[in-house]
């Protein structure tokens, strides 16, 4: 997404938290929201992998960095009263940090279910904590849980994934009616197989399983969109940056597919 996309600074004066901003659909999101005239606070575990992504963003507008593991409350605590100091009040977050791993069920140990459940559903949770009761104070609030579509369908040999995907569209739809007259908005994007380095190291596991060539790995998964195709990141991050306006106000609770259509 160029910065030639939007003309006009539809969040100027806005605060934005993307979680997992480092790479991949993270990036792309917190490129859009800069790109839109919105503060940016970029968090994730790797402090490198954030200030790279702070110098391609530019200086035009301020771009923080706060490194945390999103599973631990005290370091989530951390990282946004650090955002708070460095950019004030938080006006949107986008909980996008999470991971996948496959295994089958019955390979499936308590371990990883933790881990699932962990970056991806209970990071979701403590962020939202951290920035919901002051976004009830001051009548204004944008929350986009960057799901899966395995938050809407099963996938086989990624149970533990599912689950706490699952989990993510039903907080979203149980906050978006809960905050329903408080002026805040709560809406999951649920993107397909997408092109990122999370995708990239599923191929490299699934040619590395089956000895399939790596274009007949690619093939495989892009059957599931009937776009035949991947997702881009940019994709994702247009409709985060439509959700994070001020003219969707009345939209909320919602689970939109990025999937070229395998989810209707």
């Amino acid at each position: 997404m160029s910065g030639n996309t939007h003309s006009t600074n539809v969040l100027d004066n806005l605060h934005a938290v993307v979680t997992g901003g480092g790479s991949g659909i993270g990036a792309a999101i917190a490129r859009a929201l800069v790109d839109a005239g919105a503060r940016v606070t970029l968090i994730g575990r790797d402090a490198a992998k954030l200030d790279a992504q702070r110098s391609q963003l530019g200086t035009s507008h301020a771009v923080h960095c706060a490194a945390a593991d999103v599973t631990q409350p005290e370091a989530v605590q951390n990282a946004f009263a650090s955002a708070r100091d460095a950019l004030g009040p938080v006006d949107i977050l986008v909980n996008n940090a999470g991971q996948a791993q496959a295994a089958p069920f019955g390979k499936t140990d308590l371990e990883l279910w933790n881990r699932m459940l962990g970056v991806n559903l209970t990071g979701t949770f403590l962020c939202t904590q951290a920035v919901l009761p002051a976004m009830i104070e001051r009548g204004f609030g944008r929350i986009v849980n960057v799901a899966s579509t395995a938050g809407q369908i099963g996938y086989p040999y990624v149970s533990a994934y599912c689950a706490a995907k699952h989990g993510v569209i039903g907080m979203t739809r149980a906050l978006g009616l809960e905050t329903a007259t408080t002026g805040i908005t709560v809406n999951a994007v649920c993107p397909g197989y997408t092109e990122t380095p999370l995708l990239q190291a599923s191929l490299d596991q699934v040619v590395a399983k089956t000895r399939r060539t790596a274009d007949d790995a690619r093939a495989a998964l892009q059957r599931a969109n009937p776009q035949r195709r991947f997702i881009e990141p940019e994709e994702v991050a247009h409709a985060v940056l439509w959700l994070a306006m001020p003219e969707s106000g009345s939209i909320t609770g919602q689970s939109i597919s990025i999937s070229g259509g395998e989810v209707m």
